[in-house]
């Protein structure tokens, strides 16, 4: 069965409110706009058809087709990704499982904030690889994900969906074929009210036009008719915002670092084809018979017209010259039927174009990155009016009040703003007591391992969580001074964010961030005991307000002992921090395999056991976790050879805290580093996972590694991706790499050849060494390879041919050289006893 960690915290804090969010995502410097950008806004208020592209993982989506729909169709555009992607691996850095799915979310709300696309997501968890939709749908719950996906539909209203995969083996992957297969399903359940009628006190069923598959050269077998499928040219040039529509795309596309998608750009003609799966046919275009009008809504022809004539008058050299007009269409869009979906769309979309042309700018910016619920955090809302020439006396706006939610009252203020001169206003906020950390919603209470638990259904489907805290700014906006003509009064929401200046990045941007009054810390991944000798266990304490004082404890399982046994501590400050050490040491009673250790501080009687983690880089805003100050305990029986490993990291692992955990003195290498001399003192050299997709150098180098494997060395490399590596050949000999893998991580193992010293020596490895393994057992193997390797292992999922290659190994000179596939990158964290003697036995072959 698979297996993975869940983290239980408090609910996530939600906040809904119709006035209008200013910024497009957490954390975010406030949006500028160009005329241009203003011009394309405006235009894109006189479209209401809206379409949505179904896939399964971040970086499925079609970015070229999405920037052109949203910005070429000027239709409300979303893509659905079914998971965030928490199974694949990460290019950029060491997070994994839920640290990766945050990344890869927040890349997707990168990518969107590029083409003009919205995301969305259902609950399903990415467990990892799944060959069949069979085994997809046995562990995501079919029928809470499709709820999930009826929910968006509902909620957005596509005139179109468009799915990514066929709903066939040829997507490729079981996720792939299952999104396809609940897009059709939900195609039709969305608009039966007897589908999910708990959704229907929120929103009413919704019946799409049509429903096409994406299709393209990938799917399509060479020479085969596609003069039957729907086309369309969506690679023209944009000339509002100066770049063609695979321009964008590649920079969307190319927010997917962590994935290894840099794209480069595309210019010319770029011809997109769909087969038709479900719904009303279309011959010529995606959204044939589809009224994109304001004739689709009663009473919308004379609003239509308003923005016909806004359009048709503006000046973009003086934006604020289209003000009056707008609240002429504001105030329309109010005094038409409110609960009409396009009406409260573009009542929205209407108001983000008012402060745009009225070059209107807030900002709302904590002194601080971090508060603890109950305690206070100072905030500057700064209001800068940026409207028309100075002079020229139109477009007045009256800041009314300003009401800060969480201090619970308004600042009435009652003054014109003049151009160009600065308002700030202070307010201190109390942050409630029941305050919920702030941690990405979906994480905040225990899921299954195919769908995370998130019980408020207007939580469902958001991309991420809103603001911790907001400032709701009411102005009162008016056409000409002393002139009777259009006014209105509107409400901006600011989201509360906290702002600090890199000496080298400049402005940077954080959500304010709600933390528990004490974050502990847990060092290291996994401990592991191969004899009964102590380990220090070093515990941080982070203090999220002053003045706080209390015990800290280590929970162990039964036969286990810490010393001390508890620890006192005191916290003078915000933001301090202190570490402690604790010796454990297993006992006689202490059994053999994996536990869990689990450090808990207590304050005032209360019990604290959520650490602090960030994510940060700098394509995306710095992200706050709280996982479980938790870590594996793992007792074994363990014989090692050998002492110096040298290690090259690939895209970032574990591995080398892993054997210094046993007992191995590691050093970490650069390129630079891998000469003939300096080889020389090293047992073995291991290459981290994809190093061989990742550092460009070995294609150089490896003469180098081969020398050293040739001299007597011992050389273990880790998984490389079949595509892109840097040479052609990795080995000493022949092997072809492979999209080949075994997912079910429990598979049973054959031993090809029990007398192969990787089985013997220095331990003995049994079936039960490939117990317990998490999420895969093991991936990319050669499919191909010379004689003169030895195979090893065998195993394979259910219904396939067993696979032999997951380790290869091959005498080299006087040396060692072993390809493995196995997931040990995964596993040695989550503190598998067998991957930790499989590793030990690699690395001492030959001594």
């Amino acid at each position: 069965m698979r297996t993975r960690l869940f983290r239980a915290v408090l609910s996530a804090f939600l906040l809904t409110n119709s006035s209008l969010l200013i910024g497009t995502a957490a954390a975010q410097a406030p949006k500028t706009w160009s005329s241009s950008e203003i011009l394309l806004g405006l235009k894109k208020l006189n479209v209401l058809g809206s379409a949505l592209y179904v896939a399964a993982h971040p970086d499925d989506e079609n970015t070229r087709l999405i920037a052109y729909l949203a910005n070429g169709r000027l239709v409300e555009t979303g893509y659905l990704s079914c998971t965030r992607g928490d199974g694949g691996q990460n290019l950029i850095g060491p997070e994994l499982r839920e640290g990766l799915g945050v990344i890869r979310t927040q890349e997707l709300l990168a990518a969107r904030r590029i083409d003009g696309g919205r995301q969305f997501f259902t609950r399903a968890n990415d467990f990892g690889f799944s060959k069949t939709p069979e085994e997809t749908f046995t562990i995501w719950d079919k029928e809470q994900v499709l709820a999930d996906m009826v929910w968006v539909i509902r909620q957005r209203r596509p005139d179109v969906m468009i799915t990514r995969f066929p709903p066939d083996g040829r997507a490729g992957h079981g996720h792939h074929t299952a999104s396809a297969m609940l897009a059709i399903e939900a195609f039709s359940a969305a608009a039966d009210p007897k589908r999910f009628p708990e959704q229907l006190q929120y929103v009413q069923p919704w019946q799409a036009k049509r429903l096409l598959w994406n299709t393209g050269s990938f799917f399509v077998k060479a020479g085969e008719d596609m003069s039957g499928y729907l086309k369309l040219d969506a690679g023209g040039y944009n000339s509002l915002l100066g770049q063609s529509y695979g321009e964008i795309a590649a920079r969307s596309r190319s927010q997917h670092r962590s994935q290894g998608f840099g794209s480069s750009a595309q210019r010319g003609e770029a011809l997109e084809y769909f087969q038709p799966l479900k719904g009303d046919k279309a011959t010529t275009d995606l959204f044939e018979g589809v009224d994109m009008t304001w004739n689709r809504v009663p009473g919308g022809a004379a609003i239509g017209k308003m923005i016909d004539e806004v359009i048709r008058k503006y000046d973009p050299a003086n934006p604020s010259a289209s003000v009056a007009g707008l609240l002429k269409v504001r105030m329309a869009l109010h005094n038409a039927a409110k609960q009409e979906f396009w009406t409260k769309d573009k009542l929205s979309s209407t108001e983000t174009l008012l402060k745009a042309c009225m070059g209107l700018h807030l900002e709302a910016s904590a002194m601080q990155v971090q508060v603890a619920s109950g305690q206070p955090a100072v905030v500057n809302l700064d209001i800068v009016s940026r409207g028309p020439d100075a002079n020229r006396k139109v477009n007045f706006v009256r800041l009314e009040s300003v009401r800060f939610p969480e201090a619970g009252q308004d600042s009435t203020i009652g003054r014109f703003l003049d151009r160009e001169k600065l308002l700030t206003v202070r307010k201190k906020l109390v942050m409630s007591a029941s305050e919920s950390l702030t941690e990405p919603y979906w994480l905040s209470q225990a899921g299954t391992v195919g769908l995370y638990s998130v019980p408020n259904q207007l939580q469902r489907g958001r991309p991420e969580n809103q603001p911790a805290a907001t400032v709701k700014v009411k102005m009162h906006v008016s056409q000409m001074q002393g002139v009777s003509g259009a006014t209105d009064t509107i409400t901006f929401t600011v989201p509360v964010q906290y702002k600090s200046t890199d000496p080298v990045e400049g402005e940077k941007y954080r959500p304010l961030t709600v933390v528990p009054p004490v974050m502990v810390n847990v060092g290291g991944h996994a401990y592991v005991f191969a004899d009964n000798q102590p380990k220090t266990v070093p515990v941080t304490l982070r203090a999220g307000k002053a003045g706080v004082r209390g015990t800290l404890a280590l929970s162990l399982p039964k036969g286990w002992t810490a010393e001390p046994a508890s620890i006192p501590f005191e916290l003078g400050t915000k933001d301090a921090e202190q570490t402690v050490q604790f010796r454990v040491q297993p006992g006689a009673g202490a059994q053999e395999g994996k536990s869990e250790l689990r450090a808990v501080a207590t304050v005032d009687g209360q019990a604290y056991s959520r650490g602090y983690q960030t994510i940060a880089y700098t394509h995306i805003p710095t992200q706050t976790l709280f996982p479980e100050a938790v870590a594996p305990l793992v007792k074994l029986d363990l014989r090692r050879k050998g002492q110096e490993i040298g290690y090259l990291m690939g895209a970032g692992d574990e591995v080398p805290d892993a054997l210094r955990q046993i007992g191995y003195t590691v050093t970490l290498l650069k390129p630079e580093d891998l000469t003939e001399q300096n080889l020389r003192r090293f047992d073995a050299v291991v290459l981290g996972v994809r190093a061989y997709n990742t550092l460009d150098r070995l294609k150089t180098l490896q003469p180098t590694l081969l020398k050293y494997v040739e001299q007597g060395g011992n050389l273990v490399v880790q998984y490389a991706v079949s595509r892109g590596t840097v040479l052609p050949q990795i080995g000493p000999y022949p092997l072809t790499l492979s999209t080949d893998r075994v997912t079910v991580e429990n598979a049973p193992v054959t031993f090809l050849n029990p007398t192969q010293p990787l089985l013997n020596t220095p331990n003995k490895i049994t079936s039960k060494d490939f117990e317990g393994w998490v999420q895969e057992q093991g991936l990319y193997y050669p499919s191909q390879w010379d004689p003169k390797y030895q195979t090893v292992i065998s195993s394979n999922d259910p219904g396939e041919k067993a696979k032999e290659s997951a380790i290869l190994v091959a005498d080299y000179g006087k040396g060692h050289y072993i390809y493995t596939g196995l997931s040990l990158f995964r596993e040695l964290p989550a503190g598998v006893p067998g991957a930790y003697r499989l590793l030990t036995n690699m690395v001492s072959l030959g001594k």
